[in-house]
């Protein structure tokens, strides 16, 4: 199988086209050919894993990776190849993405069930996973890039899926231009490094150069700053985080997909994937805080305060994924290349869980609304779904023996070890608000009383309204879904049964097509660390041994920044964790979010409102730089265009005009027709005159001839 990757991209690309041209004509819309392919995908993705893990070592202990390069163009100087490169690093992404989009794929079966767009729904999930399946196997920055530029516009799509609703369409664009920002710093460090690789774009020829000494530290330190912009917008990096809270606006299982196992984690893909150009570029090995290590510590601790003051449950779990990307590029920037991976994969299981059981919540508990002031006791009504959420609380929170504990102790281990004292501080800091934000969303949805009873801002039943899609429909009746007041950040959500069963019988348990995928990321998260565990032992750290690649062991191995697991560190991690809990217990369960303090203090409230206006950045880049764009520069622009650039046009256009009038008044008319006049008349003159003495007498030609013939005699006598 690990000769045969291809398949995996090839399949979901060949399942987008087919969904796209003719799911329509099917009886589930397209919706069973995508989940067919996803969970062939699965199996693959499956036995890849194990073949892999299956592989034998070569030399140093280490397993030899699988590549498949053929030659795409070739001019003499410069060759182009595509193909594939599987590693254990490769397999483990493939695992975790195929895993993750057959939860959504399954979540959304239900979830969308009568969407009436659900056709290129599931064609641009296809296409979603498909571009990561490329991107994560690629062998080239090129191919890399197509990968990478795919996913982009699949979360275009996605984001935008409710288009009618115009804060949709601009959440859709706010991301697509932001995300466009960063990518332009990829594009340069992609051609820079295409010449770091001595004109090449394969990207193990790269990293072997770039490490071998092939490329003075200013370039490569240039190059690491122009791929890191990528990192920066694509993995939503401060300051280009702002485009991925708005993202809530699509589809909560496109949210989970997004946020746990594609889109964002490309940008940290990027950074494993490329380590020789960073970590030369960077000068990690010589320790202090480096450009990555500042932008992944302020990325986690400032994404974690602003997950306190929302409202929204999606709005919260956007941001707490911000800082735990924060945490992946900090890891990576300070030398923990196994712990920001492992994290990476762990975060994948309990991110997309949370995900989606807000979706469960929306979908059964909320009627329709993300807005955690509606919720509220709702463990009595939806045991299955709290229980879920309740592991992956506890796996995000850091607390053992769960997934997040593991990965984040690693991250923290190795910032500590490796000399960067304020990416550890940082990093507990994180860790410490994380605990405390997410027992505040536990108490607002799942404990006291229910609180959806307080809003009254929903249609009356049988009330007429627009459906989500502009057709008018009964509150509560018909095959469209009711757009509802005032419901949150998706109040086009599409899901469920056509008549609202939320609003007839109140707040209860989903059905299993939406409980089996939570409760399947719930196992995931639980017992995923058992592929971690510490020791010397032949089944620990497996993770390591199976990842642990030749880039790894000339960088990382070789500064000797691997550590192994220290309860000095991993103690106060948990006590830090439980720490956040116990301040969000009381500050929530005991003083049920009393903001009494903030109020009576200037100095909170600033606090308080800088937060809820995130920190202006918003302000920044809307109101300020794009505004700036679309107003006074755009004016300029359209100034200088009519003015200067049209000016310069129209009076070379004049210029030619009146040339061409000369040209045709006075060469043309003047000297050259009156050439080719005067050469005519002359003629006509001559014609006119040998006309005279051709006129048809036959004595006048024998005189003419005895004169000529007279002339002949007379000049042979003089001249001779």
């Amino acid at each position: 199988m690990l000769n045969a990757v291809w398949i995996l991209p090839a399949i979901s690309g060949v399942a987008f086209a087919f969904i796209l041209f003719f799911g329509k004509r099917l009886p589930f819309q397209g919706k069973e050919v995508g989940l067919g392919v996803i969970s062939l995908n699965f199996v693959l993705a499956t036995i890849a894993a194990f073949a892999w893990i299956a592989r034998g070592s070569g030399e140093g202990g280490l397993r030899t990776p699988v590549r498949r390069i053929y030659e795409w163009y070739s001019d003499g100087k410069t060759k182009v190849t595509v193909g594939w490169h599987v590693d254990g690093f490769t397999v483990a992404m493939l695992f975790v993405v195929a895993f993750i989009s057959l939860m959504v794929h399954i979540f959304s079966w239900e979830y969308m069930r009568t969407d009436s767009r659900v056709t290129h729904y599931y064609a641009a999930l296809s296409l979603f996973t498909g571009a990561m399946f490329l991107m994560v196997m690629a062998s080239s920055t090129l191919e890399l890039l197509v990968g990478w530029e795919l996913m982009g516009l699949c979360s275009f799509l996605l984001i935008g899926h409710w288009w009618e609703d115009q804060d949709n369409t601009d959440a859709a664009l706010k991301a697509f231009f932001t995300t466009r920002t960063g990518d332009i710093g990829l594009l340069v460090g992609i051609v820079m490094t295409y010449f770091i690789g001595g004109r090449s774009f394969d990207i193990q020829t790269i990293n072997d150069r770039a490490l071998g000494g092939k490329a003075t530290h200013l370039v490569l330190l240039v190059a690491a700053v122009a791929l890191f912009c990528g990192v920066i917008g694509k993995s939503a990096q401060f300051p280009l985080h702002t485009w991925l809270p708005d993202a809530m606006a699509g589809p909560t299982p496109a949210s989970s997909l997004i946020h746990a196992a594609t889109m964002v984690v490309a940008g940290v893909y990027l950074f494993a994937r490329l380590y020789g150009v960073f970590w030369q570029g960077f000068s990690i090995h010589a320790g202090g805080m480096n450009l990555g290590a500042w932008v992944g510590s302020i990325t986690l601790v400032m994404a974690a305060g602003l997950a306190f003051v929302q409202t929204d449950i999606k709005k919260v779990l956007a941001y707490s994924t911000v800082s735990q990307l924060g945490y992946m590029v900090m890891a990576l920037s300070v030398g923990a290349w196994t712990g920001a991976i492992f994290h990476l994969f762990t975060h994948a299981f309990f991110k997309a869980l949370l995900f989606q059981g807000a979706g469960s919540i929306s979908h059964s508990g909320s009627h329709h609304s993300f807005e955690m002031e509606r919720m509220g006791g709702l463990r009595k009504y939806m045991p299955w779904t709290y229980r879920t959420f309740f592991v992956g609380y506890l796996a995000l929170a850091g607390i053992i023996p769960f997934a997040g504990f593991w990965s984040k102790d690693e991250i923290l281990l190795g910032a500590h070890r490796n000399g960067f004292g304020l990416a550890f501080a940082a990093g507990c800091v994180g860790a410490f608000m994380t605990a405390c934000y997410m027992t505040r969303v536990m108490y607002k949805v799942f404990f006291g009383d229910n609180r959806l009873h307080l809003f009254h801002d929903e249609p009356a039943h049988g009330a007429a309204v627009l459906d989500d899609h502009g057709v008018l429909a009964m509150a509560g009746h018909g095959d469209g879904h009711v757009a509802h007041v005032a419901l949150g950040s998706e109040a086009h959500v599409v899901h469920g049964s056509a008549v609202d069963t939320v609003a007839h019988d109140g707040p209860h348990e989903s059905n299993w097509w939406i409980l089996a995928p939570l409760v399947a990321m719930a196992a995931a998260s639980t017992v995923v660390f058992l592929i971690q565990l510490p020791g010397t032992g032949r089944l620990s750290t497996l993770f390591t041994k199976w990842t642990t690649n030749e880039v790894l062991e000339k960088t990382v191995v070789k500064a000797g920044f691997e550590h192994k697991f220290s309860l000095s560190v991993a103690i106060p991690s948990l006590l830090l964790a439980l720490a956040g809990i116990a301040v969000g217990y009381w500050y929530n369960f005991v003083k049920k979010g009393d903001l009494g303090l903030v109020r009576r203090l200037a100095i909170l409230r600033t606090g308080h409102r800088v937060l809820k206006n995130k920190y202006y950045l918003d302000v920044l880049w809307t109101d300020v730089i794009v505004a700036a764009i679309k107003g006074p520069i755009a004016k300029a622009a359209y100034w200088f265009n009519q003015n200067a650039i049209d000016g310069a046009l129209n009076a070379a256009g004049k210029s030619t005009v009146r040339a061409s009038k000369f040209v045709y008044e006075v060469i043309d008319q003047g000297i050259v027709d009156g050439a080719v006049n005067g050469a005519g008349a002359s003629t006509g003159g001559l014609g006119g005159a040998l006309r005279l003495l051709q006129n048809g007498r036959v004595q006048s030609y024998a005189s003419l001839f005895i004169g000529a013939a007279g002339l002949a005699v007379l000049a042979v006598a003089l001249f001779t």
